[in-house]
């Protein structure tokens, strides 16, 4: 009867021959957990710091990204044009919400089929983030009243097309319309430099609580571009390009469902998730209590309805000429 050895009983020499075999096949199992923990997915995600972006700020220190198993880098840009121009360069992978919606679709245009376009942020005069200013004693009662004045708006093509149509909609023909950074707004209105400003939140409630500004209208894209008070103003998206979608299709899914994460802990805890616009934006302190919160449309959540208010607000852009044609905003929109 042939002797079987077992490895407690092999010589010293065997025995060490069959612990270096049994550690490298361990080795061999081993590595594919370690290579998938190392190779997690980098994704560079530029946003503008206004208060639209809480979502994607809560979804980051919440840890959501990090659960889902995506390294993201967070990147902070001066205005949406430059985030947009970042994800054309291929410099950044995506955009938080607040970013501009028309910068993107500009982008867009110059490249088509770069962007897709998966949580926007609409706005409208109960969802406040987009107000005139004026300060605080000043004579003005209806945007008529700025007539012939300076009036201040953000930086880029999307804020000074958008105080454009509100000023000459709304009556003050006239008015000229000067770009400034939007966290110049309230001093700027405060020393006299302009008599008015288009402006985001939480310029308003910086103002007011400070009490050199108040608000002359919330609300006004919905209310002069898109002809409704209560209209969704589609005016900041979330994006991902189409390159990193095609290149980490698992990833760009993990990365929208941890983001969706952020959407709902926002929706569900609105108070809790205040706390993140801190270090992210100009909010802190008690303004991190009193600032508007926008709403959030999911990809899978658009309805017919919402898709047309989007495209009106679209079509100002081609009929300003801003836009080279009409772009479709259904076109844009990530399917998931």
């Amino acid at each position: 009867m042939k002797r079987t050895t077992t490895p407690s009983q092999a010589p010293s020499s065997q025995r060490r021959q069959l612990l270096q075999a049994g550690a490298a096949g361990l080795a061999v199992l081993a590595a594919p957990a370690i290579v998938r923990a190392q190779a997690a997915v980098k994704v560079r995600v530029g946003y503008w710091p206004i208060a639209a972006g809480l979502p994607f700020y809560a979804a980051v220190e919440q840890g959501y990204f990090k659960a889902a198993g995506v390294d993201v880098e967070v990147q902070r840009y001066a205005g949406a044009q430059q985030i947009m121009e970042a994800m054309l360069a291929e410099r950044c992978d995506g955009s938080a919400n607040g970013t501009g919606s028309a910068n993107i679709a500009i982008g867009e245009i110059a490249a088509p089929g770069s962007f897709k376009i998966f949580c926007s942020n609409p706005s409208n005069v109960k969802n406040v983030l987009d107000q005139v200013l004026v300060p605080t004693a000043s004579t003005a009662k209806v945007m008529a009243d700025l007539k012939g004045k300076r009036v201040a708006s953000g930086p880029g093509i999307q804020n000074v097309t958008l105080a454009k149509a509100v000023l000459e909609r709304g009556g003050a023909t006239g008015a000229t319309v000067v770009e400034l950074p939007i966290g110049q707004h309230v001093a700027a209105l405060a020393a006299g430099q302009v008599d008015g400003c288009y402006t985001l939140e939480p310029t308003g409630t910086i103002g007011r609580l400070n009490g050199s500004t108040r608000v002359l209208e919330s609300g006004v894209i919905a209310k002069y571009v898109l002809g409704d008070p209560m209209a969704p103003w589609f005016g900041g998206s979330a994006s991902l390009t189409s390159a990193f979608i095609k290149k980490n299709p698992e990833a760009a899914k993990k990365y929208i469902g941890a983001y969706a994460q952020g959407v709902q802990y926002v929706r569900s805890k609105p108070t809790e998730a205040r706390q993140y616009l801190k270090g992210y934006t100009a909010i802190e302190g008690p303004l991190t209590g009193e600032v508007p919160l926008a709403a959030y449309t999911l990809y899978n959540e658009f309805t017919p309805q919402d898709v047309a208010h989007f495209q009106k607000f679209f079509d100002l852009f081609a009929e300003k000429g801003i836009f080279s044609s009409r772009l479709m905003v259904d076109s844009m929109l990530y399917k998931g």
